[in-house]
């Protein structure tokens, strides 16, 4: 077991440092920061025209270019910018190691202040969508396979497929203009100012989110029951005259969910991607928006700083899951 777990901690550090290492050459390739720190006279070309004595704009004299050069100069210290992008990496993921996230270009505030603002809320969101998708994907999942092929298996058959086939970001515009502009059922808006008004502002993006993964959930556990109860070990259970409810719930559920549980470690990824969409939605400040607003202003080290944090939960979640297969099945723990 000590094995299993230390080979897994090695996993988990070298995906960690993939995803960091792609998501910094990529951000610094693809977006140009100075540009929104100091404007757009940080163009590559600028200052190398006006050091040549080529450029002198109509506005302004060579001697003001100079200085904005001067300045750009400065920005590019302060903010290490000047320095190759290796180089760059390899210090950043050193102020990562001792828990520095950096700065941020935009409002010069540390990025773990700006994540320990925004995160609580989407793990709020994240949360309730799972619990949601649980709570709705078990027991008709266990009824439909008790049921299987009559008609309300057939029916959420149909519901599973039709919600799978709507993305977040329709359902979520119906959902809003149903319950929350039309009839005022729900706040379409997030409201902050409890934890009670917190939840009850969340129900609506996390049913949104959750509704989806059921589907998800339900359609694997059916068909893993499905198969389950085909198994030797359930027709013996019938044999010694066992009630079904005790067969489902006793014998055949627990062997049926490392498929659930699986997927369950894998949709994390996706929840995290559709809460992108659903936070803008229903206006939620939350991690998802303050993604989105700091790739808009190549603000780079709010997004590594929340791409770190990111992944490191999603890949905590499923080392768990990984633990929890051999409390499951004890063949795993003994292979």
């Amino acid at each position: 077991m000590a094995r299993f777990i230390a080979r897994r901690v090695v996993q988990l550090i070298l995906v960690l440092l993939s995803v960091t290492f792609i998501a910094f050459g990529a951000l610094n390739f693809l977006g140009d920061p100075l540009v929104n720190i100091v404007g757009p006279l940080a163009a590559i070309d600028y200052c190398d025209e006006v050091e040549a004595g080529l450029r002198e704009d109509s506005y302004t004299s060579i001697n003001n270019s100079r200085g904005d050069c001067e300045i750009i100069g400065e920005a590019k210290a302060d903010f290490g910018l000047d320095k190759p992008v290796i180089q760059r990496y390899f210090t950043w993921l050193g102020n990562i190691i001792t828990g520095d996230l950096g700065t941020s270009f935009q409002t010069q505030l540390p990025v773990s202040e700006i994540i320990a603002q925004k995160l609580p809320k989407s793990l709020m969101l994240m949360v309730m969508a799972q619990i949601i998708a649980l709570a709705v994907a078990i027991p008709v999942g266990v009824y439909s396979a008790y049921r299987a092929g009559r008609a309300v298996d057939r029916a959420t058959s149909v519901a599973s497929f039709g919600l799978l086939s709507i993305p977040n970001f329709a359902f979520g515009v119906i959902v809003l203009q149903f319950f929350a502009l039309r009839n005022q059922w729900l706040p379409a808006s997030f409201d902050d100012t409890s934890i009670g008004t917190r939840i009850h502002s969340l129900i609506l993006p996390a049913t949104v989110l959750g509704l989806g993964i059921a589907a998800t959930y339900q359609r694997l556990l059916r068909t893993d029951l499905l198969t389950t109860l085909q198994e030797d070990f359930v027709h013996m259970a019938r044999a010694k005259g066992m009630t079904d409810r005790h067969i489902m719930t006793r014998h055949a559920l627990r062997p049926s969910l490392f498929s659930l549980i699986t997927v369950f470690g894998v949709s994390t990824g996706a929840l995290i991607g559709g809460s992108l969409v659903i936070e803008g939605i229903f206006s939620i400040p939350g991690i998802g928006s303050e993604i989105v607003t700091a790739v808009v202003r190549d603000d780079f080290p709010v997004v590594l700083g929340s791409v770190v944090v990111i992944a490191t939960g999603f890949v905590v979640i499923n080392f768990f899951v990984d633990l929890l297969y051999t409390w499951l099945d004890p063949r795993v723990r003994a292979s």
